[in-house]
């Protein structure tokens, strides 16, 4: 595949997410809170605006896009498939990176969802005002 501006992007967006989930794990600390949890949601609105989380999107930084690209680059796939025929359990690296990409898939869905439910709701909200009772002087 040609390294287009989007590759690019997609590309640079994947190397930032792997290095703050691998700073986080290196330095044992949760990924939901900050500084780790408003960077990765910079990274997030980046990846939005780039228009790489729409539907067949190529790149694909949707959740699974993501999913893949970080399974990928961190071995899991392979990992989980030589545990499951060795019938052994994963390595606690492969472990710890399964659980830390959970982690951020989770935030990474929740964010998606609620950034495609924004307008929705921020519409309603102004439709909805609420109803301030006059006050008889």
């Amino acid at each position: 595949m040609p390294h287009t501006p989007s590759q690019a992007l997609a590309d640079d967006l994947i190397r930032r997410l792997d290095d703050l989930i691998c700073d986080a794990e290196r330095k044992t600390k949760p990924l939901e809170v900050d500084p780790y949890r408003s960077q990765l949601f910079e990274l997030f609105v980046l990846a939005d605006a780039s228009g790489l989380m729409a539907d067949g999107s190529e790149p694909d930084l949707s959740p699974d896009g993501v999913s893949r690209a970080l399974a990928q680059h961190w071995g899991l796939a392979a990992a989980a498939t030589s545990s499951h025929q060795s019938q052994s359990k994963l390595s606690p690296e492969h472990l710890s990176k399964m659980r830390l990409l959970w982690s951020f898939l989770r935030m990474w869905m929740e964010w998606q969802y609620a950034w495609s439910r924004w307008a929705e709701f921020r519409g309603a909200g102004q439709q909805l005002e609420p109803a301030v009772p006059e006050i008889a002087h």
